[in-house]
């Protein structure tokens, strides 16, 4: 049993029930579950003809804005539903860009409850305080925007080292069938606790924030049924990282992942939200488990009881899938596929892609036949991944075993714990778990993202500054070249807090706690015992510093401050839109070679302090992609237009002279374009440059609708093995028009590009390319419209 904490602690807190149901919020309300079965009762009745349900479609139907608009039943892959999510939530990065948008829209308030949480511009250095407040040197222009900006629009204000989005909402907003909208590719984080969270860009959220239906291609449901029970060194890290290595990173597109079967019970709240994190990482749209009774204990331990008494009455009826799902689930899901936790091994994944799976009891013979390095020069536990009590209590017990025995971290490995909130690093300050890591040698950092999303202050390591290949060890979610340190030869492998702590105190990538033995301070040899942590802490959660607590104080009369001179911010400029025209005279800026994630289009690390200027952010514009026509050599591309200069130069001073001289461009893209993050910039920074068109083999899901929101035009090769490589030679002879865009229409998906090569200002060859379109009628108003805020700010004009 769980104590209760005293009547006047708990009074620190809004609850659930005294939240207001608009406006800021400090906790979520209680949904309204009577209104989401009234509204998928009208569905069943009609379009869905009584047809059994699994949750995910459950949770989507019973937010459909407008059931009787719909003719039919939704197909999935092919129709597109129009939805009313419940809840917005931004991090400070992709906030910027969000607020700058509504602020054109006309509207005087967010017309969903919303959250802002600042985790993403605190830079890991000295460590936790110092680092929160250097990041107030650094960043106060963009904080003191953002509390403005939330002030005027009655939004929550959540101020650095408050925590990290994904772990703030799991601890205050998320309720079990709710759908929300998060400007970050890990928003469905929250499915852990049964909710619908879907990453998007900030375009996205606007809609949702201004009441506009916000739109999302009917998705097909992957269910992954799970048997058995997690072994005691087993993780539910290890579910994904293995579902990963199934599937890959492309694997997930256009599914809801939907995790079933009688395994399910036997994980944690904070277990599950750290599988739905990373279902990010293979693509899916979301991810979401069915109610279950430690959701229940959680929302409970979280000061939410009244919304676990109300959940408790739906888990039948709306918060799992139906019986007739259950009892036959090869009917009614799309795919399938098992897992039993009893026979999962810890896993490592990696290193610079999320999906190279290494089973643990492998480990030692793959590093050796890669080549990789073996000696663990980091050892980082945190990010919104795995920074739960549960997480950070497991790891906790092998460092007190260390600790015992006189051990440390190994010579020459650094060892880096991040809380996820403020109330976790209380509670793990109070019950002796930070005292457990600082013992062996660990540094504990700020409650927010650091060198998960690359802030990380490691440029006087020798292995950084000199650019040494050397290997780390991290809980995070993510792990792209050069993503965390910014040194393309630093490789990142991912795992769980367990595996991350043992690395620690071995040094080593190929030690392997379930087999292997450390050395302790008096030469003896000793097998670190399986680890141990509690779901929740039996003392409950520790309140933390009442600083750290949201900013709830709506002032509608509230001037947002921005500086005419400022290098951080700057108002945007409607983008113009389209003529009605066909494209012609279109230059191929580069022809991009494999992966090409967001992170390669729009950088992160140094780049953050730029997410509010487009145009200073813009200079960043695809320098980590790979051009396919020059050897794989990244951010360097020809100039296709005689006399235009530089000839030869980086993509965004290219990308820059096509602008200056009216001369538009497209993309070509490989398979999986715009994998990684939600941000809308690596949309929103080709706009600016003046790219009309990306075509690729195929899209990630979130990149190709920014994409979209922002007026760019985004195609696929109808034969991608065949024409992508039309492109790869010589793209800068290229030129390109379009047949087709014109007329373009939701019938008709065909747009053919016609190409000609020119050498010496003649045409020496020509093709004709077939490419498909996936736009609805609403999407193809965006691309008229010149992007959807134009369309939006339109409409509140009238």
């Amino acid at each position: 049993m769980f104590r209760q904490r005293s009547i006047a602690a708990a009074r620190r807190y809004a609850t659930a029930t005294t939240a207001p149901a608009s406006g800021p919020q400090a906790r979520a309300s209680v949904p309204n579950y009577a209104l989401f079965q009234q509204r998928l009762d009208k569905a069943r009745s009609t379009v869905l003809e009584n047809k059994p349900l699994t949750l995910a479609q459950k949770i989507l139907y019973a937010h459909l804005h407008d059931v009787s608009s719909m003719t039919s039943a939704p197909v999935a892959g092919e129709t597109y539903l129009k939805l009313s999510p419940d809840r917005v939530a931004m991090q400070d990065a992709s906030a910027q860009m969000a607020i700058l948008q509504f602020m054109l829209s006309g509207m005087k308030q967010t017309a969903v409850p919303t959250s802002i949480h600042c985790d993403h511009l605190v830079e890991a250095y000295e460590g936790a305080d110092k680092d929160v407040a250097r990041s107030w040197q650094t960043s106060r222009e963009i904080y003191e925007f953002l509390q403005a900006a939330s002030q005027k629009y009655g939004i929550a204000f959540w101020k650095p080292g408050s925590g990290i989005i994904h772990q703030l909402v799991l601890e205050n907003y998320a309720a079990p069938g709710t759908l929300m909208l998060g400007t970050d590719s890990h928003t469905p984080n929250a499915g852990g606790l049964g909710m619908l969270a879907i990453g998007v860009g900030g375009a996205d959220a606007v809609d949702a924030m201004a009441s506009i239906p916000w739109e999302l291609k009917a998705p097909r449901v992957l269910g992954v049924r799970l048997q058995g029970k997690l072994h005691p060194w087993g993780s539910p890290k290890d579910v994904i990282l293995a579902l990963a290595g199934k599937l890959t990173v492309r694997g997930g597109t256009g599914f809801i992942v939907e995790y079933f079967g009688p395994g399910v019970a036997s994980l944690s709240c904070t277990g599950m939200a750290t599988i739905c994190n990373m279902g990010a990482e293979i693509g899916a749209t979301t991810s979401v488990f069915p109610y279950t009774p430690s959701m229940a204990r959680y929302l409970r331990a979280t000061q939410r009881a009244p919304i676990a008494d109300a959940a408790d009455a739906q888990q039948a009826a709306y918060l799992s899938a139906d019986e007739q799902v259950a009892e036959s689930p090869e009917k009614f899901y799309d795919e399938i596929i098992d897992i039993d936790l009893s026979a999962l091994e810890p896993g490592y994944n990696g290193p610079f892609t999320p999906d190279l799976y290494t089973p643990r009891s492998r480990m030692a013979n793959t590093v050796k036949d890669e080549g990789w390095s073996d000696k663990v020069s980091a050892a980082l536990i945190g990010s919104c991944t795995n920074s739960s009590y549960q997480d950070l209590s497991r790891a906790a017990s092998l460092a007190r075993q260390a600790s015992e025995r006189g051990l440390r971290v190994a010579e020459g490995t650094e060892f880096l714990v991040s809380p996820g909130s403020e109330q976790i690093r209380a509670t793990m300050e109070r019950d002796g778990i930070q005292q457990a890591f600082e013992s062996i040698g660990a540094k504990v950092l700020a409650n927010a993202c650091g060198p998960c999303i690359g802030q990380w202050n490691r440029d006087e390591n020798p292995v950084v500054k000199n650019r040494e290949t050397n290997s780390i060890v991290s809980s995070f979610n993510r792990n792209f070249r050069a993503r965390n340190d910014g040194n393309p030869n630093t490789m990142n492998f991912l795992t769980s807090p367990e595996m991350v702590l043992s690395a620690a105190l071995s040094g080593r990538l190929s030690f392997n706690p379930l087999a292997d033995t450390l050395t302790d301070s008096a030469g003896n040899p000793f097998r670190l015992e399986p680890p141990t942590g509690d779901e929740l802490p039996r003392d409950g959660y520790a309140l933390g510093r009442d600083e750290y607590r949201p900013l709830l104080d709506h002032q509608a009369a509230m001037e947002i401050p921005i500086a005419p001179t400022s290098a951080r911010l700057q108002t945007l400029e409607a983008f113009a839109p389209w003529d009605g025209q066909e494209f012609g005279n279109t230059r191929v800026l580069i022809t991009v070679q494999g992966k090409c994630t967001t992170d390669h289009i729009s950088a992160a690390g140094k780049w953050l302090k730029y997410k509010g200027h487009l145009e200073n952010l813009s200079r960043n514009t695809l320098i980590g992609a790979a051009n396919a026509a020059m050897d794989g050599q990244v951010n360097v591309v020809r100039n296709s237009v005689q006399g235009l200069e530089p000839a030869q130069g980086t993509i965004p001073d290219v990308a820059l002279a096509y602008k200056t001289a009216g001369v538009p461009w497209l993309v070509i893209a490989d398979y999986n374009y715009g994998e990684g993050s939600a941000r809308e910039h690596a949309a929103m920074q080709p706009r600016f440059l003046g790219c009309n068109m990306v075509v690729a083999r195929s899209f990630a899901r979130i990149h190709e609708t920014n994409l979209k929101k922002q007026g760019v035009l985004p195609l696929v090769f109808a034969r991608p093995d065949e024409d992508y490589f039309i492109f790869a030679k010589d793209p800068h002879e290229l030129v390109v028009s379009t047949l087709g865009v014109k007329d373009i229409n939701e019938h008709n998906p065909v747009v053919s590009l016609l190409v000609e090569r020119v050498k010496d200002g003649s045409v020496v060859d020509s093709y004709s390319v077939e490419c498909r379109h996936t736009m609805s009628a609403d999407q193809i108003g965006w691309f008229k419209a010149g992007s959807a805020l134009n369309l939006i700010a339109s409409q509140q004009a009238q």
